[in-house]
C-alpha cells in the first residue's frame, strides 16, 4: 500500500500494476480529498478477489467516510461485482483509471462489457455476459457507479508514460499490454484486452528520461512482452526493438526484461545474437512455465514443451554462462496426477531454475480449468511445499558456487545491491545509491 499526502492508492497483484498505480497517483494528484482510496485490483485467482473485498470492507469499517474506488482488473471483468457492494461508491476499468476525469463521482453508468455472441471465440462466450443479463441485475443507483469501457476495443496502451521506480535505482516502464493467448486458468484478457504495443519512438524517449534522471536499470514490462510489435504497422520483434533501442540509448547502463515465453523465444536468434553481443543486456530471464509436463501444459493451452523450457535454458547458458533463470509454476492443475507433478518438480533442477515462483492452483470463475476436476486441496498444498523447497534448493546450490567470484552490482538502499543475473548482494555502507561497483562474494549470509 502506497499512501501519500491527500489519495490513497492500494496496489494488489502484479508489478504492471504497480506501474500502473503511479499513472492512478497523477491523475488524482489535484483532487484535494484526504478520504479518496483508489483499489488497483488484480483478478488472477478467486482468492486475489476475495482479499480484495475483505479490503475494501476493511478500509470503510476503519474510515466511514471514505470515497471508495475500485479499478483494476477485478473491476473490468467484472464491475457489476463491485457497484453491489455497498461499501464502493466508483467502479473504474483499466482503459479509465489513468484519466483523471474518470474520478467524479457523478456521471457514470457506463458499462460495456457485454459483447454480441457471434463476435466471440468459444472460450470468450465462456466468460462474457450480455449487456442485457448484466444490467439487468444491477439498480440503477449501482449501474450509476460504473464507468468500465469494453476493453476488448481498446487500441491504445497506456494514455501517459509514468515511470514507476524502485529502490530508486530501478525504473519500470510498461511497453506492452493485453494478451491474445486464452491460457484455460486465465482470466487476465478479460481484464487487459488483446495485446497492444507501445509504440518504439515513446519508448527510446522515455528510456532516454530516465537516465537523466539518474536511472542505471531499466525493467520492460507488459502482459505478454514477448508478442511486442506484432500489432504495430511495420512490424518488429522484441528481440529487434531491444538492439535499436540499446543502440539508440548508449548511456543506459542496464536493461532487463519481466516475465517472458519460451515458446516466442526458442526460434529467435535476434534475442539470442542479443544475448550474446551485448553486455548491457542483463543475464537474468523470468520464465512463464506454468509445469513441467506436457500433457498438463496442454490442458492449460500454453504453447511449449517440457522440453523446449530445458533446451532455452540450455542455449542460453551456453551463450551466457552466468545467466539465471526465474519461474512461475502451477501446483496442483486440474488432472495433474502424481507423475505429471513430479516432472515439474525434475524440471526445476533440470532447467536450472533458482528463482522459483510457486503458486497453488486457484479456480477462477469464468475459466475453463475452474470447470475441470480439482485436486484434493491438502495435496496441492503439500507439492507446492515441494516445489518450493526444490527451487530454495537449487537456488542455495547455486549461490555457494558463487563465493569467490567477482560480479558487478547496482547498489540500492539499505546497503543491498542486485547483481546482473539477479542476485541480492549486501555491500559496504559507504557505497552510495546508483553506483554500479565490482564486488567479490565473500560468503553467504
Amino acid at each position: 500500500m502506497t499512501e501519500g499526502e491527500a489519495n490513497r492508492v492500494l496496489t494488489f497483484g502484479c508489478r504492471l500494476n504497480a506501474y500502473e498505480s503511479e499513472l492512478i497517483k497523477n491523475a488524482i494528484k489535484d483532487i484535494d480529498d484526504k478520504n479518496l482510496v483508489v483499489f488497483n485490483s488484480c483478478a488472477v485467482t478467486n482468492k486475489a478477489e476475495s482479499d480484495l473485498r475483505n479490503s475494501i470492507r476493511k478500509t470503510k469499517k476503519q474510515n466511514p467516510q471514505a470515497k471508495i474506488v475500485v479499478t483494476g482488473c477485478a473491476a473490468q471483468a467484472d464491475a457489476a461485482k463491485y457497484a453491489k457492494m455497498p461499501e464502493v461508491d466508483l467502479v473504474l476499468g483499466n482503459q479509465e483509471k489513468s484519466d483523471a476525469a474518470s474520478y467524479g463521482f457523478k456521471g457514470g453508468g457506463k458499462l460495456l462489457t457485454g459483447k454480441k455472441e457471434e463476435d466471440l471465440n468459444h472460450q470468450d462466450k465462456l466468460f462474457f455476459k450480455s449487456k442485457e443479463e448484466i444490467n439487468n441485475s444491477l439498480t440503477d443507483f449501482e449501474f450509476s457507479k460504473i464507468k468500465v469501457n469494453d476493453i476488448m476495443s481498446v487500441k491504445e496502451t497506456a494514455p501517459q508514460l509514468v515511470s514507476y521506480f524502485e529502490d530508486q535505482t530501478r525504473a519500470f516502464l510498461e511497453i506492452q499490454n493485453g494478451c491474445n493467448h486464452r491460457c484455460t486458468f486465465c482470466i487476465i484478457p478479460f481484464g487487459r484486452g488483446n495485446s497492444r504495443s507501445v509504440s518504439f519512438g515513446e519508448i527510446v524517449e522515455k528510456i532516454k528520461q530516465m537516465v537523466e534522471n539518474g536511472h542505471k536499470e531499466v525493467v520492460l514490462t507488459g502482459v505478454d512482452i514477448t508478442s511486442y510489435g506484432e500489432d504495430i504497422d511495420v512490424k518488429i520483434s522484441l528481440s529487434q526493438m531491444i538492439k535499436r533501442l540499446l543502440k539508440l540509448v548508449p548511456q543506459l547502463p542496464r536493461l532487463r526484461l519481466s516475465s517472458v515465453d519460451v515458446a516466442e523465444l526458442l526460434e529467435d536468434e535476434d534475442f539470442f545474437e542479443l544475448l550474446r553481443t551485448e553486455p548491457r543486456f542483463m543475464p537474468y530471464l523470468h520464465l512463464s512455465v506454468q509445469s513441467g509436463d506436457d500433457l498438463i501444459l496442454k490442458r492449460m493451452k500454453r504453447r511449449h514443451t517440457r522440453q523446449q523450457v530445458i533446451d532455452f535454458c540450455n542455449k542460453c547458458l551456453e551463450i551466457r554462462p552466468e545467466i539465471t533463470f526465474g519461474c512461475d509454476i502451477i501446483a496442483g492443475f486440474p488432472t495433474e496426477d502424481e507423475e505429471a507433478f513430479q516432472n515439474s518438480l525434475n524440471l526445476i533442477k533440470e532447467a536450472k531454475l533458482i528463482f522459483c515462483h510457486i503458486f497453488p492452483f486457484s479456480p477462477k470463475d469464468g475459466t475453463p480449468a475452474a470447470r475441470m476436476k480439482q485436486s484434493n486441496g491438502l495435496i496441492v498444498k503439500e507439492r507446492a511445499k515441494l516445489l518450493r523447497e526444490a527451487g530454495e534448493e537449487e537456488l542455495q546450490k547455486y549461490l555457494k558456487k558463487q563465493v569467490g567470484k567477482k560480479v558487478k552490482v547496482l547498489v540500492e538502499k539499505n546497503s543491498v545491491g542486485k547483481t546482473e543475473n539477479f542476485l541480492d548482494v549486501k555491500v559496504a555502507n559507504h557505497l552510495e545509491v546508483g553506483e554500479i561497483v565490482d564486488v567479490e562474494f565473500e560468503s553467504l549470509k
